[in-house]
């Protein structure tokens, strides 16, 4: 790893349906912040159809990502970590498979760093955009932000 990859967070995971909160520094975004907070939450990625082609659809988009590698993946928990291409710093993404909501909750956030210039927020904007354009080009359930 590079000089500006940090270390992997100890508080990643899914716990009792939950990814970690985002610290109060704006360089994450997290689908289960507070709708209130403009800085830090994120509409979760919608699920249409059957929750298991959604998930593979998910991986297949990570699969494709430029400098993304998927560290962890379990039934409903995936992790992958994207570095940036000049300086190599490293942003954690996760996701959380809710089926009785059909939704994938989302969590990135930057290791290093206090701004991300809104890194995060365009990574998930544009996962969101291949999600859904791999499951048949749906319209985006996210309103644009102002």
């Amino acid at each position: 790893m590079g000089l500006f990859s940090g270390q992997r967070p100890g508080n990643l995971g899914a716990r009792d349906g939950r990814l970690a909160p985002c610290a109060s520094t704006p360089n994450c975004v997290s689908s289960q912040a507070d709708p209130k907070d403009d800085g830090h939450y994120i509409a979760p990625l919608a699920v249409t159809g059957p929750a298991p082609a959604a998930w593979s659809a998910l991986l297949a988009v990570l699969r494709g990502e430029p400098r993304a590698l998927i560290v962890a993946e379990k039934t409903g928990y995936l992790h992958a970590e994207f570095t940036s291409r000049l300086m190599g710093y490293v942003d954690d993404v996760e996701f959380l498979l809710d089926e009785k909501a059909s939704l994938i909750q989302v969590r990135s956030a930057s290791r290093l760093g206090s701004s991300d210039f809104g890194v995060n927020r365009r990574r998930v904007d544009a996962i969101r955009a291949a999600l859904n354009a791999r499951l048949g080009d749906r319209p985006d359930p996210t309103p644009p932000r102002k």
